[in-house]
């Protein structure tokens, strides 16, 4: 696949984002970082423009100007936004414009009582304009298309998997790396306790309901080293997946990558994920004896699952030729749109 202009050069695209690692600081998302570094060994010329909006006025508008000025020093041959607010800086548009939607962007922000904020509508009004602006808009997951606008070309492309570092690891390996005891059953939470929308207190309901009939421990793999996770998913027994929102949830998809039973609520592309895997848990309701019954099945069976198979199609470079692919379509349907402006212009004046 293609991955360079007319004159044979790689393509060169600005990349804006509000959620990239900072040096000495594990607990931010490492999934866009993770699609940049495998567009660049693919070929493309990724250029980030990393900023921290932080929802606040003068962070967008500083940073706007920061990218003017970045689009206006250097050539680049598109523009891709990661979240929806983030392609605010790119209007009015100079160049082809591609915008991935992973969220809370179109869905909403979720406060500390379970409902959505007021703030999260102005996030969503401004990642709905910005899809009628693109060129091209990437959703993670198929249940997000109709929250950005029945009227707007949608392309579903899920959040990839890095299969060199998400991998079946020895459970015995992991726990004595860990600290964690051999002979204990263990339920990972991969999440944020505090963010409302991950719902620790419903992993804890659930964990305290199951802990009356069998000895259970509830492990938080957060504010942990991004390669310390598949260390944290193969020395449990099960995940345990309990947010009322989400895009593609990564955890879900990497403790598969893993092998790791998941028990989990119907939320994103969950049911997607874990429809074909025999020992896998879709919750029918958020109850937390509901939610207590699936995990002690799971721990019950004691084995592994077949979940690697089943999500290798969204290994990263997969899910990094689609992204190209996004790319050349847009790029084509500019010098297309272009040559038949430049037809049109010399039919008029001739």
């Amino acid at each position: 696949m293609p991955a360079a202009d007319d004159s044979g050069k790689p393509l060169r695209v600005l990349m804006i984002t509000s959620e990239w690692p900072k040096p000495g600081v594990s607990i931010t998302p490492h999934f866009i970082k993770r699609q940049a570094e495998f567009l660049q060994a693919a070929g493309i010329d990724v250029d980030v423009f990393d900023f921290r909006g932080e929802r606040r006025f003068r962070n967008y508008a500083t940073a706007w100007l920061g990218v003017q000025r970045r689009l206006a020093a250097s050539h680049y041959d598109l523009v891709h936004a990661q979240f929806g607010q983030s392609g605010v800086l790119a209007l009015p548009k100079r160049l082809p414009l591609v915008v991935t939607m992973r969220g809370s962007d179109v869905l909403g922000i979720v406060g500390p009582d379970g409902r959505h904020l007021r703030k999260g509508k102005l996030l969503q009004a401004a990642s709905r304009l910005v899809a009628r602006r693109a060129d091209a808009v990437i959703a993670v997951s198929e249940h997000m298309r109709p929250h950005i606008g029945a009227d707007i070309p949608v392309q579903v492309i899920p959040s990839g998997i890095d299969f060199d570092l998400f991998r079946p690891i020895d459970q015995a390996e992991a726990r004595h790396r860990l600290g964690l005891p051999l002979d204990e059953k263990i339920i990972v939470f991969v999440g944020k306790p505090a963010q409302p929308r991950k719902r620790f207190w419903l992993a804890q309901q659930a964990v305290e309901v199951l802990s009356r009939t069998m000895p259970v421990r509830l492990h938080v793999a957060w504010a942990r080293p991004h390669d310390e996770i598949p260390w944290h998913l193969a020395a449990a027994d099960v995940l345990l997946f309990t947010s009322m929102q989400e895009g593609s949830p990564n955890a879900v998809k990497e403790a598969l990558a893993c092998n790791l039973p998941v028990v989990s609520v119907n939320v994103g592309d969950v049911p997607e994920r874990l429809a074909s895997i025999e020992g896998c848990e879709l919750c029918q309701n958020e109850l937390p004896e509901t939610i207590a019954a699936a995990l002690e099945r799971s721990l019950r069976r004691g084995s592994r699952v077949e979940g690697r198979a089943a999500v290798r199609h969204l290994d990263e470079r997969n899910i990094t030729e689609q992204v190209i692919a996004v790319y050349n379509r847009v790029l084509k349907h500019e010098r297309l749109s272009g040559a038949r402006t430049q037809g049109e212009t010399v039919a008029t004046t001739a």
